[in-house]
């Protein structure tokens, strides 16, 4: 019992009111995300996702404008993906921050805007489709133009573009589309420089960007993009370097980078970017090797222990979908090199894959790997074919495709388009591009019609969507 006259009844408005406080700071606790200095944290729940159809990289995801993790590639479709967390009785609105790239994909999100109760929300639906080929770019180192055709997207033929070709310059030997399909850059080898142009979206036009052609190491001979469509190097044959240099947005013009030269073997021959936008690999065609760098805002570092064995006289180089296998052709040696274990690393040392070197064709000059198929097709120039094989995901194992080698004559080039259906290859001695359909399952390939007419000596292709 409680007696004397300095303790108060406990049914006075004093206590009474200290009660209420007391429930509200508790009930405080559980609502909207609000912390008391008493009661601990809030409490969140899970934000979940049935993600489909991604097979491209860099996709990510933002709830309220914050962004959310990065998805990359087929590994990453689920039932019950998490995306984040939120807490318990807040607003959430997941929308798409930025699409995935290689290859080009647009997805949706359907149920992603609610209020998060007390458990996970978990109705929240990610559906990604592959943009289908719209362009198709087609450079003619004899000519010194860029023969650009219209893709149909039903049956693979190609139609010339109003103002088709469009001028490049010297001796134009390689090039690529950034992955929004907005810019276009080509390597000339005559001139010692990368010219750049805008692409019409709706027609697949051509216009030199203002500044265009800008200079580059002598003798360049491929030319890259980074997936954020940021940077874009060079390969520089005669000085054995690679150069980086800066997009501006909105206008395609190239601003080299300050230190932006980096040093690669004997003869470096071809350059490509890994999906993610890590890293960057070179292959050295007088020294048999590849380079290996790692990016860093745009700056090139030269990998521990580059450049690494290749083979002989390697010329084109292609990475696998998840970015962690590399692809080189060896032209003198008629094969395929296949090396797992990338980006070199203590725990992820580097290896050939079983059954490399893989035997092609004579003479091969490029490399394709299509992302959606996981198939391989390389140009053969001197046997006048393309090698196809069938990548396995779990391994990079290779296997010949059914009916392999295919018909080409004097092949200088390959390409597959985004959604996998359709094979082009540039035809050097018949001043050609031809198109293929590949089969779903098997992976051949089967002419479209007839050879499509290019330039001079067309010598590197690029798809847009």
């Amino acid at each position: 019992m409680i007696t004397g006259k300095n303790h108060e009844s406990l049914t006075s408005p004093a206590i009474r009111l200290g009660a209420v406080l007391s429930a509200l700071l508790i009930a405080g606790c559980h609502k909207g995300g609000y912390t008391c200095p008493t009661c601990g944290t809030s409490k969140a729940a899970n934000l979940m996702a049935g993600i489909s159809g991604l097979v491209g990289s860099r996709l990510v995801l933002q709830n309220n404008s914050t962004p959310l993790k990065q998805f990359n590639g087929a590994a990453s479709n689920g039932s019950a993906v998490l995306l984040g967390t939120a807490s318990f009785n807040s607003p959430y609105n997941i929308t798409v921050l930025t699409q995935p790239t290689n290859p080009s994909q647009t997805c949706t999100v359907a149920n992603g805007t609610g209020t998060v109760g007390n458990s996970d929300v978990t109705n929240i639906a990610v559906a990604c489709t592959t943009n289908p080929p719209r362009f198709l770019y087609a450079v003619n180192r004899g000519s010194g133009d860029i023969s650009a055709y219209d893709i149909d997207a039903t049956s693979g033929a190609l139609t010339a573009i109003a103002g088709s070709p469009f001028m490049s310059g010297n001796t134009p030997v390689a090039v690529a589309v950034d992955p929004t399909g907005t810019y276009l850059y080509v390597a000339n080898q005559g001139g010692s420089s990368v010219a750049a142009f805008t692409v019409n979206r709706t027609s697949g036009a051509l216009t030199a960007v203002i500044g265009s052609p800008f200079a580059t190491g002598p003798v360049p001979t491929s030319v890259a993009i980074d997936p954020s469509s940021s940077f874009v190097y060079v390969t520089s044959r005669s000085a054995a370097t690679v150069w980086g240099y800066a997009i501006t947005a909105g206008s395609g013009a190239l601003t080299p980078l300050s230190g932006g030269i980096a040093a690669t073997g004997a003869s470096p021959s071809a350059v490509t970017v890994d999906p993610l936008g890590d890293f960057v690999y070179v292959t050295n065609q007088a020294d048999g090797t590849f380079s290996a760098f790692s990016i860093n805002t745009g700056l090139l570092a030269s990998e521990p222990g580059s450049p690494f064995p290749a083979g002989a006289s390697p010329v084109a180089v292609a990475l696998d979908p998840t970015g962690a296998r590399i692809y080189i052709a060896n032209s003198s040696a008629n094969t395929l090199t296949a090396i797992s274990g990338l980006p070199v690393s203590a725990t992820t040392p580097r290896a050939p894959i079983s059954g490399s070197p893989y035997a092609t064709g004579s003479l091969p000059t490029s490399i394709a790997i299509g992302v959606v198929d996981n198939l391989v097709y390389v140009a053969n120039q001197g046997s006048n074919n393309l090698s196809g094989f069938q990548l396995s995901p779990g391994t990079g194992v290779l296997t010949p495709v059914p009916g392999s080698p295919f018909a080409a004559t004097q092949p200088s080039s390959v390409a597959i388009d985004p959604t996998g259906r359709f094979a082009y290859v540039a035809d050097s001695s018949t001043n050609n591009v031809s198109a293929y359909t590949i089969a779903p399952t098997s992976g051949a390939l089967t002419l479209i019609g007839s050879p499509f007419a290019a330039g001079l000596i067309p010598s590197a292709l690029a798809i847009s969507d």
